[in-house]
């Protein structure tokens, strides 16, 4: 396939060459953003090229699953190992990569139970480098920004990208900034980015707040700008979609369930997935659905909205990776939603920590926004708009470590407020109580301790029964 590719405008469709993209990746005449059109894309029939011959799938497949094997270091990326289908970069050799993707596709039977479905998959993008799915992203576009010869890299972030950024921009020698919002940021993601070397900047601001004094920046200095409005990030977050059918031997699932917060990761999959519609490599795409948080819920309010009118609002979550409220890619997920089918879904803060302990009581364990999925999967069970014989796979996006404080905070009893605790029905409380593990704090006595782990034994498999059961204790 040619490497060739131009941007397409999401919004009036206008099309530029790849290296006439301003600084800020935003349209010149509608303000809207970029997607990467190969020859071969959906709709790209009027893009200058040779005639397009579609690859062949069976032979890419082939290609793609041989290449695990390799022990060149583009093949064992799980994002450049699908390089065929994101051809940005002229040569593939020279791509900044730390072995990205690739990640393990868990079964969930007890979280199944609890949400109601019969078949229930979690893909871990937590398990990338820097524990975040950021990573897949991050290596696409800053491989390009190598490529075009930039020696300084920034980004706005909640945390995770922070990371990525960092991380990537390390491994490449280059030097990157990050602009993060004062006290409103996981402290296990901004000793990332300082460890990595980045040059960190606390502004008293939110999120949206670093964005826009981001974007001055990149228009007065040679930076390139690593958020994802970037459409090469978006170009690596599609691959899990490949890759998650490649796992599943290209049976593709029913449904998707994706946390929602600056709304690039779901228009990104919803990219990947329709590419590979298109191509012949899968024969259906599957369903989308976004959760967000009650506090940060911009999209889900605009689908509420009969006069959908977008209002940023001013985001309150302690999931602070989706704490963000006037999401740049809001109109790619919402046309990802509509074209793919699905929902868009809020969670609670109570409802968030309760499936965020369910997922670790299963060994797998995410940070609190990758969560709201299951949370948000038991609503859109109990609404009807997911059945239970369909199978669905939640995107969890961080890794448990991401947040340590929130998960000793919950088992502390100390996370959530009254108020919020308050609006948890029974089972819930039950639950709760079920999954709570406080730790004991006991006199070095063997009498004492084996008198504390009897009473403990008595009780725990009582309490875990009621609490997968939904039967209150």
């Amino acid at each position: 396939m040619s490497a060739t590719h131009q941007l397409r405008c999401t919004n009036c469709n206008t099309r530029i060459a790849a290296e006439s993209a301003s600084s800020n990746f935003r349209c010149p005449e509608c303000s809207g953003l970029y997607e990467v059109i190969y020859p071969w894309s959906p709709g790209a029939s009027e893009m200058p090229a040779s005639p397009v011959r579609l690859p062949n799938p069976g032979g890419m497949r082939h290609l793609w699953q041989e290449r695990k094997t390799s022990t060149l270091p583009v093949d064992q990326s799980g994002v450049w190992r699908f390089r065929e289908l994101l051809p940005i970069v002229r040569n593939v050799d020279r791509v900044v990569t730390l072995f990205e993707g690739n990640t393990p596709l868990y079964e969930m039977p007890r979280c199944a139970e609890i949400a109601g479905v019969d078949w229930l998959l979690a893909k871990h993008q937590g398990m990338n480098p820097t524990g975040s799915f950021k990573d897949t992203g991050m290596t696409a576009a800053l491989s390009v920004a190598v490529e075009r010869g930039f020696q300084w890299v920034a980004c706005a972030s909640t945390g995770n990208t922070s990371a990525a950024m960092a991380a990537y921009a390390a491994r490449a020698g280059l030097r990157s900034i990050v602009f993060i919002p004062e006290g409103k940021i996981a402290w296990g993601k901004l000793s990332q980015s300082m460890d990595y070397g980045a040059m960190t900047v606390q502004l008293k601001t939110d999120f949206d707040g670093c964005v826009r004094l981001l974007l001055e920046l990149v228009k007065r200095f040679p930076i390139y700008l690593l958020n994802s409005v970037n459409p090469y990030r978006l170009e690596g977050q599609k691959t899990p979609a490949m890759e998650l059918c490649e796992q599943l031997e290209w049976q593709v699932p029913e449904h998707i369930v994706v946390p929602g917060g600056n709304l690039a990761n779901s228009s990104a999959l919803g990219k990947g997935f329709q590419e590979m519609k298109h191509l012949g490599l899968i024969a259906r795409v599957p369903k989308i659905s976004i959760i967000q948080a009650q506090g940060a819920n911009p999209l889900y309010r605009w689908f509420n909205d009969t006069n959908h009118e977008m209002l940023p609002v001013k985001a309150e979550t302690r999931a602070t990776a989706i704490r963000i409220g006037n999401p740049a890619s809001w109109k790619k997920a919402a046309r990802v939603i509509e074209e793919m089918g699905g929902w868009c879904e809020q969670a609670t803060e109570q409802e968030i920590a309760l499936a965020k302990a369910e997922i670790g009581a299963e060994g797998v364990g995410c940070e609190p926004a990758s969560a709201v999925t299951l949370a948000g999967l038991k609503k859109l069970v109990a609404q009807g708009r997911v059945h239970s014989g369909e199978r669905v796979v939640l995107i969890l996006t961080g890794h448990t470590l991401k947040d340590p404080q929130y998960t000793i905070d919950y088992h502390r009893g100390a996370l959530l407020t009254d108020a919020e605790a308050a609006g948890a029905t029974d089972l819930e409380r039950s639950r709760h109580e079920a999954l709570r593990k406080p730790p004991l704090v006991l006199e070095a006595d063997e009498a004492v301790v084996l008198k504390a782990l009897e009473e403990r034994m008595a009780t725990s498999d009582a309490s875990m029964a009621a609490a997968t059961s939904g039967t209150p204790a």
